[in-house]
């Protein structure tokens, strides 16, 4: 792959993830602030991640494997998403927010599959190529963070008067750019031809579900689903909690987890290797149980550090356990359920693991929220990091020691 297509695909993993980390990691805030939503409807936003994530296998392999080349599709999803980036900063109540968003997630959530496959269909040596491609789509995420805190759209003072509205200017626009800049992008035809018959099984990835046969990996499928209870407090409520307790330019702050993301992708390998899968996960599971804790017990002032911790911590308990899973998914699937139980794995997590963990935060959030609508953050978080340790018990004690090559 020359140089120039490197830059061209970079680029677009670039404002992907620009435009997502745009309005997604304050979007608990603004919803609190702007349009006063409670817990629940907070967690019903939320949840439009997962919706968008159950309807994306239809659409990639219903649609862009078929009939249109993927570049295409993505352009001209990105111009209807940002269209409706417009229309979710005007809406004034939560019941016209909420349809608008759930359409967009709809629409984007496919995107991160596109351009997955726009990026593949130029590579001779993926395994070598894409780590340095996707790594671009992290910076983007990071980027976003930064601008917001850097112009203080997320400060108290700033959400007071309302600048928090901003991050939708600036995730339409991004949107935009990229709608119009997807048609420029090398050409990535459909694989399948129209004619072939459509397995709905192979779409969902339920071809792979001959794989819980084995103790070991359906162990490792319901703590997949499990582990993502806890996974959605963070999403939902790290940045209310944060602005909520004083701590100033946190959607920067937050950018720390993308941050060693990165380098814990980098010692991923070495680890997994000398370590094994079982370890490897375990190691994700303390750590998820120890950034709560953090969380419950930190604070803006003198233990601003608990936070930053907790934090940084992110990179430990996304990498080690969902990418050392999906190596450990695709080790078991073998070349005849290679997509399909990578699909499978997306579906139970994003899908239905997600969706529980998003309701579950917000029926917490509103169960501790005192009559003045303050949070008692402590015991939000110390529940999140309870339900860590339960998973991280049931699968020490019922995984057993394997060998991945």
């Amino acid at each position: 792959m020359n140089i120039n297509t490197k830059l061209r695909l970079s680029f677009m993993m670039f404002l992907e993830f620009f435009i997502w980390s745009s309005w997604f990691v304050t979007l608990g805030t603004f919803l609190g602030a702007n349009l006063m939503a409670n817990g629940q409807e907070v967690a019903l936003a939320f949840s439009t991640q997962s919706f968008g994530a159950i309807i994306a296998p239809f659409v990639v392999g219903l649609i862009a494997d078929r009939y249109f080349h993927a570049q295409r599709i993505l352009g001209v999803i990105h111009l209807l998403g940002a269209g409706l980036m417009y229309l979710l900063y005007t809406a004034t109540d939560f019941a016209g927010f909420f349809p608008i968003l759930l359409g967009y997630m709809i629409l984007f959530m496919p995107t991160l599959a596109l351009v997955n496959s726009v990026s593949f269909n130029q590579m001779t040596n993926p395994a070598k190529e894409f780590s340095v491609i996707r790594v671009w789509g992290t910076i983007g995420w990071i980027t976003a963070g930064v601008i917001i805190s850097y112009f203080a759209w997320d400060s108290q003072a700033g959400i007071k008067e309302g600048l928090l509205e901003n991050t939708w200017i600036m995730a339409g626009v991004s949107s935009l750019i990229l709608g119009l800049y997807s048609f420029t992008l090398p050409a990535t035809p459909p694989q399948a031809k129209s004619s072939d018959k459509i397995k709905l099984s192979e779409i969902l990835g339920l071809d792979a579900l001959s794989l819980l046969k084995h103790k070991n990996f359906a162990i490792f499928f319901i703590s997949s689903i499990l582990i993502c209870i806890p996974l959605a407090f963070y999403y939902q409520n790290a940045s209310p909690f944060l602005t909520e307790i004083g701590l100033e330019k946190s959607t920067g702050k937050m950018a720390l987890g993308q941050v060693s993301e990165v380098v814990f992708m980098l010692a991923l390998p070495v680890f997994f290797s000398r370590f094994g899968i079982k370890k490897t996960l375990i190691v994700a599971m303390i750590a998820w149980a120890v950034r709560y804790i953090f969380f419950a017990f930190g604070d803006a002032n003198e233990g601003v550090w608990m936070l930053l911790v907790g934090i940084a911590l992110h990179g430990i308990c996304y990498d080690f356990f969902f990418v050392s899973g999906q190596i450990y998914t695709d080790a078991h699937a073998g070349a005849k359920y290679k997509s399909s139980a990578q699909g499978l794995i997306t579906l139970a997590t994003y899908g239905v693991g997600m969706l529980i963990g998003f309701w579950a935060a917000g029926l917490i959030s509103d169960y501790y929220t005192n009559e003045a609508g303050a949070h008692l953050w402590k015991s939000i978080w110390l529940i999140p990091s309870g339900i860590s340790v339960l998973v991280l018990l049931f699968f020490i004690s019922l995984f057993k020691r394997e060998q991945i090559n």
